[in-house]
């Protein structure tokens, strides 16, 4: 891994950039640059945070959680500016939308960055994340055409998706119910119980009978965000009915410290997993259709935009 503002491979200039997504449980670094079969991710990084949490439990995000995220955004970043990045991105995503303090947060990561060369934050609206988590889901995942759902389960919020791969999303939306946000607010013990899954099972069913999103004829339905990929450990990459059933089923007799020893899944996502399982059973069930775990999502797709728009310039 080289540590000059891009590379060379041939006669073309490779760009290299990076994204870090601050989200409801994570802050995740991306570095990425576009090759002969397409994006390759140089490197990727993951730090706990828990924002939603705090967020879910306050309203708004503490002093010491801010200084803490202060830190962890200009310790990426400058892991990004090591590899080579010509630009870094840094997404906030349900934590800008959700937290009372939003513009402490702002302000925190201006600090951050105030001498971070060329790096942007941008707080992402519902329908943004929605059409970047689509855009990274499609090109790093192979269909074979038609019309796709791509629904990315985060932390604090959950967004869907809903076009044609070569082209925008015709809808999308997103609901302010995650993994973390329904792990909290219905399962009071370690495994859930059958009561507490149906009651969690039911407020996410009336979220998205609010939305009220199409259902097109034929239709490729994939899942991104942590919550597919810790289910494909647990049940494999397609998420039908039976196998978010078997999941929920593992989730129930199965308390979280088990979880992550038995299937290699971090401490922190397996005491959430349940949460987002249920919102992933209950959009498998609206498209009545499987979903597939995406290769690719939220970053992937900022990734591309940043790689579209560095091109763009330099053309």
């Amino acid at each position: 891994m080289g540590t000059s503002r891009s590379t060379r491979r041939g006669i073309f200039d490779i760009v290299r950039v990076g994204v870090v997504d601050l989200g409801g449980n994570t802050a995740r670094l991306l570095v990425a640059e576009l090759g002969p079969n397409g994006l390759e991710r140089v490197l990727a990084e993951r730090v706990v945070l828990g924002l939603g949490a705090e967020i879910e439990r306050t309203g708004r995000i503490s002093k010491a959680k801010l200084a803490a995220t202060g830190a962890t955004v200009r310790r990426l970043c400058g892991h990004a500016d090591g590899a080579g990045c010509e630009h870094v991105e840094v997404l906030v995503t349900s934590p800008g939308r959700q937290s009372a303090n939003r513009k402490a947060l702002e302000r925190a990561l201006e600090r951050a960055l105030e001498r971070g060369g060329r790096k942007r934050i941008r707080f992402v609206t519902a329908d943004e994340e929605a059409c970047l988590a689509y855009a990274g889901a499609v090109a790093c995942t192979p269909t074979d055409g038609g019309v796709v759902a791509v629904c990315d389960v985060g932390g604090g919020s959950t967004e869907i998706a809903i076009g044609l791969p070569a082209a925008s999303p015709a809808w999308c939306c997103s609901l302010d119910l995650g993994s973390l946000r329904i792990t909290r607010r219905y399962f009071r013990h370690l495994s859930p119980r059958d009561r507490e899954i149906e009651a969690a099972r039911s407020a996410v069913r009336d979220a998205l009978g609010a939305l009220g999103p199409p259902r097109p004829a034929a239709i490729h339905a994939l899942a991104s965000g942590g919550t597919a990929r810790a289910l494909r450990k647990l049940v494999g990459a397609r998420l039908g009915r039976d196998e978010l059933h078997d999941a929920l089923e593992i989730l129930r007799r199965t308390e979280p410290r088990k979880l992550a020893r038995r299937f290699d899944v971090p401490p922190w996502r397996a005491e959430v997993l349940a949460g987002g399982t249920v919102v992933l059973a209950e959009i498998q069930g609206l498209l009545s259709v499987p979903l597939m775990v995406a290769d690719g999502g939220l970053r992937e797709g900022a990734v591309l935009r940043l790689l579209q728009h560095e091109t763009a310039a330099a053309a």
